[in-house]
């Protein structure tokens, strides 16, 4: 399979997500670890249909470059919003730089997780509130698991 350079891949995924429709892509590199393995896991990014809250993670345009993290804190229409994979920093966006977010994640295995599950929300929001560990956490996760 071929591959396209970012700017073109994020212009279609762009013109996809304006026209109301949801795509599927393969994500790459590993700030989203452990929740998502880079060249590993699918996701169904979506439109922004309903109000992004915490935990969420989305696509937003940051510095240039496209990025897909969790949504840590919302402050009115500023989002703070970090990789799970990382542990010191952070970025900031406004509402107008989400350009979707992740419904579902589709593991190698086949199987589909969608984000509304009791499961991953538990997960997502017990790796939030665990940021100050995170450190620790995800060195025994990739001691353990990689």
């Amino acid at each position: 399979m071929k591959s396209l350079p970012n700017d073109l891949f994020f212009a279609q995924v762009e013109s996809e997500i304006s026209q109301g429709r949801s795509v599927w892509f393969k994500v790459k590199g590993n700030s989203m670890y452990p929740f998502l393995s880079g060249d590993k896991d699918s996701i169904l990014l979506s439109p922004v249909n309903e109000p992004v809250v915490k935990n969420d993670v989305v696509l937003f345009f940051y510095k240039g470059r496209h990025v897909l993290h969790r949504v840590i804190k919302i402050e009115g229409e500023k989002y703070i919003i970090q990789g799970d994979g990382v542990y010191a920093s952070r970025e900031f966006c406004h509402s107008k730089d989400i350009i979707g977010k992740v419904t579902q994640i589709q593991h190698p295995s086949g199987k589909i997780i969608p984000v509304t599950s009791f499961k991953w929300r538990m997960f997502s929001s017990l790796w939030v509130n665990l940021r100050f560990l995170r450190k620790y956490l995800l060195f025994i996760y990739r001691r353990l698991f990689a």
